[in-house]
């Protein structure tokens, strides 16, 4: 194989891929009605499945589109009318989630938190139970905008206490940190083939508590091409999906869930962990601030307090880096001044060190360190 220039890429996806997923893209021109293609997408489904809960009672369902499309996808098809939801807001997704239940006229109930401390389950747990006709609870696993990791099993642990049906968006958390959607009591989780599945951008999938999602068959149709009953139970028919799926996209998702086999969820998160704590360690030589206190962190996506000085701008700062090979992100926290610095991928600490020493340089560059 031909080797393909590397970049490494800092942003909370898409994420640094191996040669070997680039090239599974490079495959004869097939018809994705064909039986060999719907085969494909049965193993990429089974095999995601499988990380997170057991084929019997779960299945994923996959979308062409990004993870927010898969996110619209679970929340517009599984609230009936009548339905009432509660969203915990403790960042830019949850308040995506908000926009999204607004958008199909959802009731929502927004339960608003901290984006760089934990969730006050008391408090949260006191709305719910003065909240008459709660059907439904969202959250974030994996705060993207700051890296804080929400506590999912304790959320779980109080939706099953109140016959509430959980929906976690876990996109920069799944194939990551370890899940369990039986015993979290999850009926719906949100992830995507770019993130740290470390496949290619382009597909959504949504894994369903099987029975759950069964019995939302009767709920009127709020949209067509992301209705989640719809298109599951099409696959279930005719193992194929209803719109044309992104074909080359399939064959890179097969490759990288390969790989994630061959490394396992728990290797993998053990190698991220190792590239974050050799960046939280650099930037504490640097005198950099984070936000998020160390006991909190997801150990994935780290928001870093701008550089107080004059001299500092984040555009000039990226330019630097992306000239050096590396790819950074700007912060998305209200009220403060942040870059964000990402350790997924296909990367591990000695690119972190090699990113620390460009870090340094444009440190001393712009007299923020000597």
């Amino acid at each position: 194989m031909k080797p393909i220039t590397r970049n490494i890429l800092l942003n909370p996806g898409p994420a640094t891929t191996t040669d070997t997923v680039k090239w599974a893209q490079a495959v004869s021109d097939i018809c994705p009605r064909e039986q060999e293609f719907g085969d494909l997408m049965e193993f990429c489904s089974t095999e995601i499945t499988k990380f997170v809960g057991n084929t019997a009672d779960y299945a994923t369902v996959l979308f062409g589109g990004s993870g927010t499309a898969t996110v619209e996808a679970i929340l517009s098809s599984v609230i009936p009318e009548n339905g009432k939801i509660l969203i915990i807001d403790n960042g830019a997704y949850g308040k995506r989630m908000r926009q999204i239940t607004e958008v199909y006229k959802i009731e929502t109930v927004a339960f608003e938190s901290s984006s760089i401390e934990p969730i006050d389950l008391n408090a949260l747990e006191s709305l719910i139970k003065n909240t008459n006709g709660l059907t439904h609870l969202a959250m974030i696993h994996h705060e993207t905008t700051t890296g804080l990791l929400n506590d999912i099993t304790a959320v779980g642990e109080i939706c099953k206490q109140h016959n509430i049906s959980f929906i976690v968006d876990s996109m920069s958390g799944f194939a990551a940190i370890p899940v369990d959607m039986e015993t979290m009591h999850i009926d719906y989780l949100a992830a995507s083939s770019n993130k740290n599945i470390q496949g290619m951008a382009g597909i959504g999938f949504a894994i369903c508590n099987k029975k759950v999602l069964e019995s939302t068959a009767s709920i009127p149709m709020r949209n067509l091409y992301l209705n989640l009953y719809a298109q599951y139970a099409y696959f279930e028919k005719t193992h194929q999906t209803r719109f044309t799926p992104p074909v080359q996209t399939f064959y890179a998702l097969k490759q990288a869930i390969i790989e994630t086999q061959e490394e396992t969820i728990e290797g993998r998160y053990a190698r991220y962990s190792k590239s974050w704590e050799t960046l939280i360690s650099g930037l504490e030589s640097l005198g950099l601030e984070y936000l998020i206190d160390k006991k909190y962190h997801s150990k994935i996506i780290t928001s870093i307090i701008e550089p107080n000085t004059d001299a500092y701008d984040f555009n000039a700062m990226h330019d630097y880096f992306f000239e050096r090979g590396f790819t950074i992100y700007p912060g998305k926290v209200n009220n403060y001044d942040t870059f964000r610095i990402s350790n997924i991928g296909q990367i591990d600490y000695k690119d972190i060190e090699a990113f620390l020493k460009v870090l340094k340089s444009y440190l001393v560059e712009i007299k923020f360190i000597q």
